[in-house]
This record gives structure tokens, C-alpha cells and sequence, in this order.
């Protein structure tokens, strides 16, 4: 379920410093029941994915678009992106978290950042924007509440565009599924809430 960006603007994450040039365009909350010994095991998962193998027929068909309208328009082409376009945020994280996220997997088009305990950061760029997705879990009603935020930076006015004109296609199609899809899996390590 969508919930307001006060959910994660008002926490004290790492990432809100490492990504501080950034806006958060969204957040979730994940059906999850995940605890913190569960936590890694989650984002291990969700990084080894593939968005394009989503269980929603319809998410699968616009990641499908996203991925062919890429090829065509070269919007993911090398140099667009992280050491081209942009400068990677692992610059700026802290020494002691560089080499801590588990690898992301062959088809995921994140590249992941940082893991904490109760906190883990990927990014992508490309030639409409740069984004980060953001994980957390927090102690909330007795058990923990898992959020997961979106932060971008677009690329100029082209990139404030095309976010705009996806938007409705992420809150009626994409996120919708990936949430319920991301609590079904990640149910199975043990709910506590």
C-alpha cells in the first residue's frame, strides 16, 4: 500500500546523506513480516531478481515496453548511465558499508549500494533519470513494518516528463503488484506483525 513520504522522509536513514540531491517520489509499505534477521535474506532475493519476470502479466508487458522503448531510443545505452551521464552514489557511501549489498543478479538493472541491518540502497541511470530504491524495516506496532522508497533525480525536463507520464502506470500496475508479490515471498521467512 502506498503510504505518505513522511513514512521516510521523518526516519534518520544513511541514504537520505548519500542521496541527499534527491526526491522522493515514492513509498510502500510491504506486506511482508520480515525481522531483522530476515532482512538480508529479503534483499538478497530481491537483488538476484528479474523485474521482467513479475508474476503480473501486466507488469511484465510495460517492463517489456520500458526495456524495448530503451533499445530504440538508446535511453540505457553505455554512457547514459552511472560513469557516463551521471556519477555513481557509490561515492558516497561511508568506507565501512562499500562491499557489504549482496551482487545484484544478471537481469536486474540495479546495482546495489549499500545493506545495513535495517537499510538497503540500489541504484540505476539512464537517460531519463537517476533513481535509488531504498528497503528499510522498522520496529512499528510491535513487530516490524517494511517500506520501500524510490528517489530519483530526473534528467532535465525530458526526465520530469517521462516520470510523469509513467506515474499512473506505477500506481495502478507496477507497484501494486511488485507489493503483493514482494509480501507473498518474503511471508514464507516468518511474519511477527
Amino acid at each position: 500500500m502506498r503510504v505518505p513520504a513522511s513514512a521516510h522522509t521523518e526516519r534518520d536513514w544513511l541514504i537520505h546523506e548519500i542521496a541527499r540531491d534527491f526526491e522522493v517520489e515514492d513509498v510502500w509499505e510491504i506486506p511482508a513480516g520480515l525481522t531483522p534477521e530476515t532482512f538480508p535474506r529479503a534483499v538478497e532475493e530481491l537483488a538476484s531478481g528479474d523485474p521482467s519476470d513479475s508474476p503480473s502479466a501486466i507488469s511484465r508487458f510495460l517492463f517489456a515496453v520500458r526495456w524495448q522503448l530503451g533499445k530504440l531510443l538508446r535511453w540505457d545505452d553505455d554512457g547514459r548511465g552511472t560513469g557516463g551521464r551521471v556519477r555513481s552514489l557509490a561515492e558516497r557511501v561511508p568506507t565501512e558499508l562499500r562491499g557489504t549489498p549482496p551482487e545484484a543478479g544478471p537481469a536486474s538493472p540495479f546495482t546495489p549500494l549499500y545493506l545495513t541491518h535495517d537499510e538497503y540502497a540500489a541504484e540505476l541511470a539512464n537517460a531519463t533519470v537517476h533513481g535509488v530504491l531504498h528497503l528499510s524495516i522498522t520496529p512499528e506496532g510491535g513487530g516490524h513494518v517494511t517500506r520501500m522508497a524510490v528517489l530519483v533525480r530526473p534528467n532535465g525536463r525530458f526526465g520530469r516528463f517521462y516520470m510523469a507520464l509513467i506515474k499512473p502506470f506505477r500506481y495502478l500496475f507496477v507497484y501494486p503488484a511488485l507489493m503483493r508479490e514482494l509480501g507473498t515471498q518474503w511471508s514464507r521467512y516468518g511474519a511477527t506483525r
